[in-house]
């Protein structure tokens, strides 16, 4: 996957979001315990956390980078990146629209060999570009779920997410659906999943 992917994603959400702007984003995302608040911040995280694994710092290849974070409560996400609640959900969608615009341009700029840590082990641009997609496909849902609002995302997308990360994935099937499944969100809810972010 690649930079475009990245922005297309980040756009499609952002464009829902700003749609649902004027709800209240202080209720659960669907079954998680993260509020909607707190789970696009989560996704703004993400994105910021993988553009800087992509940067030349030689300790991005062992380790994740020493950013600062904190919990803002018990049972919320750790987070080094988070919106000024002030500034209400039209200012967290223009943080989530920036980190994936600091991400799209360092997966574009990074040499495609480039190797960074990730805790499900080392990836390339490639596999940090996928990454985020399905961060912000599948949270998008949690959201979805908490605010109300549809959220089906484009098949081709999804199938390429599920090729570049879940090689092993059930074939045939409705590539969102299958998604969903494989990220612990199908019919029989699980935690025990992970993605593959090995360089092909």
């Amino acid at each position: 996957m690649n930079a475009d992917d990245v922005t297309r994603t980040v756009t499609l959400a952002r464009d829902v979001l700003t749609g649902a702007a004027g709800l209240d984003w202080q209720v659960p995302a669907g079954t998680l315990e993260w509020t909607c608040w707190e789970t696009v911040e989560h996704m703004c995280d993400d994105l910021f956390s993988y553009a800087a694994q992509l940067s030349a710092a030689p300790s991005a290849r062992t380790t994740y980078l020493p950013f600062g974070w904190k919990y803002h409560r018990e049972g919320g996400p750790p987070l080094a990146i988070y919106g000024d609640k002030a500034e209400g959900p039209s200012g967290l969608i223009s943080v989530f629209e920036a980190c994936g615009a600091l991400l799209a341009s360092m997966v574009a700029t990074t040499p495609a060999d480039r190797i960074s840590f990730h805790n499900y082990g080392p990836s390339d641009p490639s596999g940090f570009a996928a990454m985020s997609v399905v961060e912000v496909l599948t949270h998008m849902h949690d959201v979805a779920g908490g605010l109300g609002f549809s959220w089906t995302p484009p098949a081709d997308l999804c199938a390429s997410a599920l090729r570049r990360l879940f090689p092993d994935a059930p074939a045939g099937g409705d590539p969102w659906e299958t998604l969903l499944d494989v990220t612990g969100r199908g019919p029989v809810p699980r935690e025990d999943w992970r993605w593959d972010g090995a360089p092909r």
